[in-house]
């Protein structure tokens, strides 16, 4: 049987003892409602069906994912020194959205709104003081849900923190993917931004874009190379670090090995001694200064990997031994896209 107290400040508490399950009180406003509560509960005892909501009532959204980032994510996730990872960035959105919900609360309304408002335009001011409408893509918020779902597994089978209602997340409709990126440029495009490159006050720029070209690297891993890593009798570069967590070694084209060689030791031992910040801005600078529209540094991977598509000599499987990918498809989709102009030379030999 419950039994029901009346506090000092005028609510009522329940309290529900029974043995073999784990002992239950909430606190109400009026005694009817704390009846209620307590009959639902032990009608749930009898029949069996009853789960312990209490860690899930007394933990938030907020809580779970400052456990997630410092206590389970270090061991099962990639860990950069500059903890600049994506993961971090997906769970700083989902705290700073939901964070004020308890477990028990959270349900399939709340993520469906959360996914609905991450899709609108928001006007971001940066430090400079410029204002600009930013959008989030249907592929980070997919990414953001991914995340959210992994986190409350983890309150589940590492925890053992009873929901409720489950995983609200996998009943709840994902974003559409983007549309991959096919941003090439024109032979036209490509002269000017050389010149504005080698124009730059970076003098690391323009090799910096070559090798990008060259090896279909991502800009962390370039700008990770050492020179310890680096074989140049066998044109080859090793990355002991990767954005999949997997070791590899990628092969040096001519123009690469002859670019590698080129450069100047630097006093730490990275080839290319430049922080991604100071690369950013360089390479947006000489965009902007050669009147290049929609652009990017990570579209030089892209370029690489098109070109290696069009050569026609190289395999899927040979072109993801270079660019790291570990599922053909994701490389096919996002990353090679041939030139029409360069196939229909093709046709007409």
């Amino acid at each position: 049987m419950a039994t029901f107290y009346l506090r000092d400040d005028g609510s009522w508490q329940a309290k529900i003892r029974r043995k073999g399950q784990p002992a239950q009180s909430k606190t109400f406003d009026f005694k009817k409602d704390a009846e209620a509560w307590a009959r639902d509960v032990e009608n749930k005892m009898d029949r069996g069906i009853f789960q312990d909501r209490s860690e899930a009532e007394g933990m938030t959204v907020g809580e779970l994912v400052d456990l997630f980032v410092n206590e389970f994510a270090p061991t099962h996730y990639r860990v950069r020194e500059d903890k600049k990872e994506a993961w971090r960035y997906q769970c700083q959105h989902l705290k700073n959205a939901l964070g004020k919900y308890s477990l028990a609360a959270l349900d399939q309304k709340i993520i469906k709104k959360y996914r609905d408002d991450r899709q609108k335009p928001v006007i971001k001011t940066y430090a400079s003081g410029m204002k600009k409408e930013v959008v989030a893509g249907g592929s980070t918020v997919r990414k953001e849900l991914y995340m959210l779902s992994k986190i409350i597994g983890y309150a589940e089978k590492e925890l053992e923190i009873v929901l409720p209602k489950g995983n609200p997340v996998l009943k709840v409709q994902m974003p559409k993917d983007g549309a991959p990126r096919d941003r090439r440029l024109t032979a036209a495009e490509w002269a000017k931004l050389e010149a504005e490159c080698r124009a730059s006050r970076n003098i690391y720029l323009w090799s910096a874009v070559q090798l990008a070209i060259e090896s279909s690297s991502r800009q962390g891993e370039l700008l990770g190379a050492k020179w310890k890593h680096v074989d140049l009798i066998n044109s080859t570069v090793h990355f002991p670090k990767t954005k999949n967590g997997a070791a590899r070694t990628i092969p040096l084209s001519p123009l690469a090995a002859a670019v590698v060689k080129g450069l100047p030791r630097s006093i730490g031992g990275v080839v290319v001694p430049v922080q991604r910040m100071t690369l950013y801005h360089a390479f947006k600078a000489a965009v902007v200064r050669a009147g290049i529209e929609d652009f990017t540094f990570h579209d030089l991977r892209h370029e690489g990997l098109s070109r290696l598509a069009e050569r026609g000599d190289f395999s899927l499987l040979e072109m993801a031994a270079v660019s790291g990918h570990k599922t053909l498809q994701v490389l096919k989709k996002h990353y090679i896209h041939l030139d029409a102009a360069n196939l229909a030379k093709k046709l007409a030999k």
